[in-house]
C-alpha cells in the first residue's frame, strides 16, 4: 500500500539548486583589493617599527656586520643604559612640563570659548570670534615661526619652557574650539532652559551640564593636543638654546650628532621617546577616534 504526500508536503528537490542560484548580497562580497591593500599597509608600518626595536637591542660593533632585519643573537640593553645616562630624564621631564602646561589651559579656554560661541550665536562679536578661530586652522606653524620668535624675544622668554608653552596653547585652541563647539551644539536646548529656570547661572550651567555631556570631546582634544605637543620639534628648535631646556624630540636630534654613527643608541632613544605616546594612545584610542569623527560629521 502506497501513500502519497500532499503537494505542499513533498520535499522539493530543486531547493538546493535554487539556493545556489540566488545572487549573493552585495554586503557579503569580499573586498579582496581592500584586504590586500590593508595587509600591504600593515607591512609598510610594521617593518620600520620592527627594525627600530631589534636594532636598539644590537651592539654597535655588530650593527654593520649583520643583516638589518635579523634579530640580534645576543640582545643587549647597553644602548638604553647609555641613553638614560645622557640626561634623558631631564629631557623627559621638560616634555612632560611643556605638554601638561600647554594642554590644560588650551582645553579649558577652548571649552569656555566653544560654550560662549554656541550659547551666544546671536551676538555679532561671538560670530566674529568663531571666524577668527576657524581662520587659525588655515595658518600653518611654519608660517609664524619668525613672528613668534620676535614676540618671545620681546617678552624676554627666550630659552625657557614658558616660551614653548605659550605658542603651543595658541596653536592648540582653533581645532579644540571647532570640535568642542560641535559637541556643545548637540546638547538639547531644553536642558539649558531647565537649568535657567532653576536659577543656575551660565557658569554653573557650563560646568555642571555642558562639561559632563561633552566629556568624550574634551578627552579627544586633550589626547590629540598632548600627542601633537609631545612630538613638537620646530618650536623647541627655534625657541630654546641651552641643553637644560631641550625636549625629547630635540634631544633625539642631539643624540644623533653626539653619537655620530651609533645607530643603535639613537634608535634606543627613539623607543624610549615613543613609549609614553603609545601608552597614551592605547588608553585613549577609542575616545580619540570616536570624538574626532563625531565632531567633524555633526
Amino acid at each position: 500500500m502506497t501513500t502519497t504526500l500532499p503537494e505542499a508536503r513533498r520535499p522539493s528537490r530543486t531547493a538546493p539548486r535554487e539556493r545556489q542560484r540566488r545572487p549573493s548580497r552585495p554586503g557579503r562580497r569580499r573586498n579582496w583589493a581592500g584586504g590586500l591593500a590593508g595587509w600591504l599597509w600593515l607591512v609598510v608600518v610594521a617593518v620600520p617599527l620592527y627594525w627600530t626595536l631589534i636594532t636598539s637591542l644590537k651592539a654597535q660593533s655588530r650593527y654593520y656586520a649583520s643583516n638589518p632585519l635579523v634579530p640580534p643573537g645576543e640582545p643587549t640593553l647597553d644602548n638604553y643604559r647609555l641613553v638614560v645616562e645622557s640626561d634623558f630624564l631631564r629631557y623627559f621631564l621638560n616634555s612632560v612640563a611643556v605638554t601638561a602646561g600647554a594642554v590644560v589651559p588650551a582645553v579649558v579656554f577652548s571649552f569656555m570659548a566653544a560654550y560662549a560661541i554656541v550659547r551666544g550665536r546671536q551676538l555679532r562679536v561671538l560670530r566674529a570670534t568663531n571666524g577668527l578661530f576657524l581662520m587659525g586652522l588655515a595658518i600653518p606653524l611654519q608660517a609664524t615661526v619668525i613672528p613668534v620668535y620676535l614676540i618671545i624675544i620681546k617678552l624676554q622668554l627666550y630659552d625657557s619652557l614658558l616660551a614653548l608653552i605659550l605658542p603651543s596653547i595658541a596653536f592648540a585652541i582653533p581645532l579644540s574650539v571647532l570640535v568642542l563647539a560641535n559637541f556643545v551644539r548637540d546638547v538639547p536646548k531644553e536642558l539649558f532652559d531647565s537649568m535657567r529656570v532653576d536659577g543656575a547661572t551660565e557658569w554653573t550651567t557650563m560646568w555642571r551640564l555642558a562639561a559632563p555631556l561633552t566629556r568624550p570631546a574634551i578627552l579627544t582634544v586633550t589626547i590629540f593636543n598632548a600627542l601633537t605637543i609631545w612630538n613638537g620639534f620646530l618650536l623647541p628648535l627655534v625657541l630654546t638654546q641651552s641643553p637644560e631646556r631641550r625636549t625629547l624630540p630635540l634631544a633625539l636630534w642631539t643624540f644623533q650628532g653626539q653619537y655620530g654613527v651609533n645607530v643603535p643608541a639613537v634608535l634606543a632613544a627613539v623607543v624610549l621617546t615613543t613609549l609614553p605616546v603609545l601608552i597614551l594612545y592605547a588608553f585613549g584610542r577609542r575616545q580619540l577616534l570616536s570624538g574626532l569623527t563625531a565632531g567633524f560629521s555633526r
